[in-house]
């Protein structure tokens, strides 16, 4: 693999920026990864494993490098795929395979929504699409709590209610906002409030995230081949409960990738999934 090399893109209201990986003699066409709120630092582990592939990673709208310049304070997943349809652009126009992973995944699915022509295989590993849900009038009440608690008291508090949702297995009750959390401070997390707004899970992606409406219309008549991923140690969280829907809805069958809901990730964030055999059911899934 040839030497990293860092781009920026100007797109309405943000400067991305963007890395790509270049084999010297791959095969197949120029892989892109995407997460939200997670940027690319978090695939240099799987990236390490598409060698052989053109790997192009970035950091999306608010998110790392790639700063604002429109002063707002949301992105929708809407805005990230007009950003990736732009990006795609200036990577030749495609099409790329994708592999997105949680919010990404939701960019993703809207991305090939308005551009199918522009990604020929996306992987959509565990989009937190509560939308689709059975319970989706409790999950996005909850969501909506972990917003207020962000607005009203800060990061910390709102991050213990936001761990307490994506660990929950089973439906979100309807009593959620008034479940006791744990100390912010067990994790490393501030209990203090320091009066910013600007998290980019809490304030700037969690809301349109999961509040976003597929369109499985146009998802069904994309030329795009999606396959829907899930963890095979998260069953019955949020993320992956929302992936068999979608997958549903899509009238196929979840592909199921080993590990949690992170589990492509080696030593980036102390959460470390299974890497290797994540890459290879990725590489199987590509292929096929």
């Amino acid at each position: 693999m040839t030497e990293l090399k860092t781009h920026t893109l100007e797109v309405p209201g943000c400067v991305l920026h963007y890395d790509v990986r270049e084999a010297a003699a791959g095969t197949g066409p120029i892989l892109l990864m995407i997460g939200s709120p997670m940027g690319a630092d978090g695939f240099v582990t799987l990236a390490g494993h598409f060698q052989d592939r053109t790997l192009v990673t970035y950091d999306p709208r608010g998110i790392g490098r790639s700063t604002r310049t429109d002063g707002a304070a949301e992105s929708t997943p809407d805005l990230h795929a007009d950003d990736l349809h732009r990006l795609i652009g200036a990577l030749g126009g495609g099409p790329v395979d994708i592999f997105a992973s949680s919010g990404g995944a939701v960019n993703g699915l809207a991305l090939v929504a308005r551009h199918p022509e522009q990604v020929r295989t996306l992987v959509a590993h565990e989009p937190p699409a509560a939308q689709t849900l059975p319970d989706r009038e409790q999950a996005l009440a909850a969501v909506v709590d972990i917003r207020d608690t962000y607005e009203r008291e800060g990061v910390g508090p709102a991050m213990m209610k936001f761990f307490a949702i994506t660990g929950l297995r089973g439906e979100v009750p309807a009593d959620f906002a008034d479940q006791p959390t744990q100390d912010p401070a067990d994790f490393g997390l501030p209990t203090q409030d320091d009066g910013s707004r600007d998290d980019p899970l809490l304030g700037q992606n969690l809301m349109t995230c999961t509040h976003h409406v597929h369109d499985f219309d146009a998802l069904r008549a994309a030329s795009t081949r999606i396959v829907v991923g899930v963890g095979a140690e998260s069953e019955g969280e949020l993320a992956h409960r929302a992936g068999v829907a979608v997958a549903e809805r899509l009238g196929t069958k979840p592909v199921t990738f080993p590990s949690h809901h992170g589990g492509f990730l080696g030593d980036e964030f102390g959460m470390r999934g299974d890497p290797d055999a994540f890459a290879v059911t990725l590489r199987q899934t590509l292929a096929e």
